[in-house]
């Protein structure tokens, strides 16, 4: 078979579909990426770059928009050029979160085109408006209306469309739901495991393991959509009621979602100069990590951190679960999805300083009472995220695909 994978920063989240069909070695795999793409070893590359930046002055709401059909107009030359030279594939897979997904079919109108679609923009009932610290003007009711014109320009191209999550997918429309098959891709759960004899050592020195009281957040970037303001504003109590603990926050210091400060400044140094009482001995910011360093922050947790808005899961909380963590998260539709609370792990209201303090003393306070907890977080990743379990759904929606009579 020959696959082609369209993703600006490949693999994203086909790394273990890709990794699989290069493993099994009778396929040809090959991706569409922009320069800075890390790749797959195995995996031919072809690069594209956007041809320009948008128009100065264009209007605001259609700035994305144009980059996107910029974008698009890219990947559709590069397949144009692969076209000429001879190269037809069996299956396209894109991710539609950049325009890449909007024309494929227009040079390659009989092959199979699987879009993975990730979050159709809501101004009611999911992030935008969730948080009352960040309310909507007009203007964003409007703004976030004409962001899904690429969601729906792909929604029509694609062949078949894929979402991770239940709840992300019923987010599109219902005339476009029956395209869309639920599919996770998987996690490593081989890699992200319980290790009882992991340990982490600091910049000072300072050497925790399991033994130690350990309370762990990770994200992407440190923002308010994964309650970053919310855990911050709730340190100096946890600190005041837990003098032993440490606190391992990983992540940068971007923003990936939601609105920037002013001036460039991070969240990181707005809240440290905005809540007093944390003490920079105990709480230990890491930055972004290499996955093995991440996930030897997540063996030595006793605690771990899962605030967000209604929004996209992250990939971290699921693999927090697999690697045993007893995960405090916040009670909203994505982690309610899959933590089920007192059952694998505890919910609190995203913004409650109180619940989450308390959650947390109580943890710490009977870490060993709540084994159970713990194990049946990583069965349910296990059980419902298997890896090889999300290879399968994406051989049969391929095989699927190629039984379908040439339109």
């Amino acid at each position: 078979m020959k696959i082609l994978f369209i993703h600006q920063n490949f693999p994203g989240q086909f790394r273990h579909i890709a990794q699989s069909l290069i493993d099994e070695g009778t396929h040809q795999v090959l991706s569409l990426c922009e320069a800075h793409a890390p790749g797959m070893q195995g995996v031919q590359r072809m690069e594209y770059k956007p041809a320009r930046t948008t128009t100065q002055g264009v209007h605001a709401y259609l700035a994305p928009v144009e980059e996107h059909v910029i974008r698009g107009q890219s990947v559709a030359r590069a397949l144009l050029h692969l076209k000429e030279r001879g190269y037809h594939p069996d299956i396209i897979v894109a991710h539609m979160g950049w325009g890449e997904a909007i024309y494929p079919k227009d040079i390659y109108p009989d092959v199979p085109l699987v879009t993975f679609f990730e979050f159709f923009y809501q101004s009611t009932g999911a992030d935008a408006g969730f948080d009352p610290e960040y309310p909507l003007a007009l203007d964003d009711f409007l703004r976030i209306r004409t962001k899904n014109i690429t969601n729906l320009l792909s929604l029509h191209a694609a062949d078949i469309g894929i979402s991770p999550t239940a709840w992300q997918r019923n987010l599109y429309p219902l005339e476009y739901r029956h395209k869309i098959r639920l599919i996770h891709e998987g996690i490593n759960t081989d890699a992200a495991r319980p290790d009882p004899t992991a340990w982490v050592k600091l910049g000072s020195g300072l050497t925790l393991t399991r033994t130690d009281e350990v309370i762990t957040y990770a994200a992407r970037n440190l923002e308010p959509y994964r309650g970053f303001h919310v855990f911050m504003r709730t340190l100096p109590e946890i600190l005041r009621r837990r003098p032993n603990c440490h606190v391992l926050i990983v992540g940068g210091d971007e923003v990936s979602y939601g609105r920037k400060l002013p001036d460039g400044q991070s969240y990181r140094t707005k809240l440290l100069q905005e809540v007093p009482g944390i003490d920079l001995n105990r709480v230990h910011f890491l930055g972004k990590l290499p996955y093995q360093q991440y996930l030897r922050v997540l063996q030595v947790s006793s605690a771990h951190i899962y605030l967000t808005v209604p929004f996209v899961l992250s990939w971290s909380m699921l693999e927090a679960m697999s690697a045993g963590c007893l995960v405090i998260g916040s009670r909203t539709a994505p982690v309610e999805e899959v933590i089920h609370h007192e059952e694998n792990g505890l919910l609190v209201d995203f913004f409650s300083s109180q619940q989450l303090a308390d959650a947390v003393d109580r943890v710490l306070s009977a870490s060993d009472q709540l084994q159970a907890m713990r194990d049946a977080a990583r069965a349910t990743i296990l059980e419902r995220y298997p890896l090889p379990e999300g290879i399968n759904a994406y051989r049969d929606l391929f095989n699927d695909l190629l039984k379908r009579p040439p339109v």
